[in-house]
């Protein structure tokens, strides 16, 4: 139970962070969206779509699934005592 809630926690935390702008400064001509690791990026080009990078979004499910896994964890392990 507690994995199946990890990685449905890592998946709305991961879309949630496409709203987070990662660009670095200085970089021009492109945004990037995603942390820790972007995933979306968007060339500033006029009708370019979004570009999704497929295994940075899935690492960061995967980093988020470990996070929420892991407070999940030690919640139901203090509520247990």
């Amino acid at each position: 139970m507690i994995l199946a809630l990890a990685v449905i926690g890592g998946v709305v935390i991961t879309l949630l962070t496409g709203l987070i702008n990662n660009t670095p400064e200085g970089l021009v001509g492109a945004v990037r969206y995603g942390y820790p690791l972007f995933w979306l990026v968007m060339i500033v080009v006029p009708s370019t779509p979004y570009v999704v990078r497929w295994l940075r979004f899935f690492i960061d499910i995967v980093v988020w699934a470990i996070v929420v896994w892991v407070i999940l964890f030690l919640a139901f392990r203090v509520r247990s005592k």
